[in-house]
């Protein structure tokens, strides 16, 4: 297979399962540090999961986003919302149009270097929270870089119309170590079990039947 890929690569579940799904097609992974309350450790994850795999890896400073964009996930541990992984209670971590920026810088990366796709780990469950998550948007992204670029870029969202419990089978299947993810928005040295994305990231391994090796903060 041809390695003709940049992967956007957080460090979290759903990214870490695509890196490992997509792995021989994959040239270049790329992580954006943009704020977060949860980015240094990510980050940290997605270096040893490249590490892993003889991966080239960059991390790209995108500090303005920190600076200027309004989100729970950029104002500390204490501004995120705990309980089920809903509308109500995550659309305060919206970061406005995060991943067009990302993939924007990823899309340039990727004709910079010859390649000819970009994929991201959005799935099913982000759908109504996340705009830039969504079916539509990722073809309309598709279509923009396409027609933005010599090369005809495209992207993909592997991902798109699964759920998080489906791409934990997925690694499972693949033998992914999910004790070097890190998922929850608080971002502190211990998952906080409570927050939804530690919700989400617990009902997953349970469904896909998988022993959960994440340290949690209350037990």
């Amino acid at each position: 297979m041809a390695k003709d890929s940049v992967i956007i690569l957080s460090g979290g579940m759903d990214s870490v399962t695509l890196l490992h799904y997509k792995k021989d097609n994959i040239a270049l992974a790329v992580s954006f540090d943009y704020g977060s309350n949860h980015n240094a450790r990510e980050i940290e994850c997605a270096c040893y999961q490249c590490n892993l795999l003889g991966i080239e890896h960059l991390v790209i400073p995108l500090e303005f986003m920190g600076k200027f964009f309004k989100s729970s996930l950029l104002e500390g541990a204490d501004s995120i919302p705990e309980g089920n992984y809903d509308d109500e209670n995550m659309k305060s971590t919206v970061v406005p149009f995060r991943n067009g920026v990302m993939l924007s810088v990823a899309c340039g990366l990727a004709e910079s270097r010859g390649l000819k796709h970009v994929i991201m780990a959005n799935h099913g469950g982000d759908h109504s929270i996340y705009p830039d998550c969504r079916p539509e948007f990722v073809r309309a992204m598709s279509d923009a870089m396409k027609f933005g670029t010599y090369d005809g870029i495209t992207l993909e969202g592997a991902f798109t119309n699964i759920t998080k419990g489906d791409i934990a089978a997925i690694g499972k299947r693949l033998g992914v170590d999910y004790s070097h993810t890190y998922s929850c928005y608080k971002g502190r040295e211990k998952h906080c079990g409570k927050c939804g994305t530690c919700v989400e990231r617990r009902e997953a391994m349970a469904l896909a039947g998988i022993d959960d090796p994440t340290i949690y903060e209350e037990e």
